[in-house]
């Protein structure tokens, strides 16, 4: 069987990569995309057989499309790389997409209410809240999914920043994909490492606010 890439956005993230890569499922291969890392992030993925991606641009959508840009294989997988998503679960997305939905998505389910911050959880929900109202039955933003990279490059997303996950949801949506969501496990991140977005209020309102930017 043919590997499936997984696409890693990764800004100073040494301290989770190698549990992280060392998690992947066989028949999986790493593509970490380095968004100016200081912590010799690059050279640690490298070392554990990751192929490595420079994005120069900050932003998570630049991370993560270029990343798509450099995948090669049919279906593409997306996740996080502090270590708070495992990579065990993409199994389980990849089969919902191969049986038939166009996008499966992580609802994730946190192990303890410490591990994902008050101002996050509320900035989570009050965007999914606005998902649904225009029509995309989701409950979380897709922090981790699978989709056809062919299908995902036609999309056209344009957003460069936290506002990706959203529109990518918005325009599968207008454009008819079935999108399945599956409970995974969201662990707290490893140490040494910090969220951009979850790690302070002032990051979370940030990303919040280019993230609904995208709805209007």
């Amino acid at each position: 069987m043919d590997m499936i890439d997984v696409v890693l956005p990764c800004l100073d993230e040494a301290a989770a990569l190698p549990s992280v890569l060392g998690a992947l499922p066989a028949g999986y291969q790493a593509i970490v995309v380095d968004n100016g890392s200081s912590d010799g992030s690059p050279e640690i993925a490298a070392s554990l057989g990751a192929k490595v991606v420079g994005e120069p641009r900050r932003g998570y959508g630049a991370a993560v499309h270029t990343g798509l840009e450099h995948a090669t294989s049919d279906l593409v997988c997306f996740m996080d790389a502090d270590a708070s998503l495992d990579p065990r679960d993409l199994p389980k997305l990849v089969e919902s997409v191969r049986a038939g939905a166009d996008m499966a998505v992580a609802r994730r389910v946190p192990v303890s209410r410490a591990v994902w911050p008050w101002h996050a959880r509320a900035g989570n929900a009050v965007l999914a809240a606005l998902l649904r109202r225009k029509g995309l039955q989701v409950t979380d933003i897709a922090a981790m999914r699978v989709a056809r990279r062919a299908d995902l490059l036609a999309l056209g997303i344009e957003d460069r920043a936290f506002g990706y996950p959203l529109e990518l949801l918005l325009r599968a949506h207008q454009s008819g994909w079935r999108v399945v969501e599956h409970d995974v496990v969201y662990r707290a991140r490893a140490a040494g490492t910090k969220s951009k977005v979850s790690g302070s209020v002032k990051g979370t309102l940030r990303a919040v606010r280019d993230m609904a930017g995208v709805l209007r």
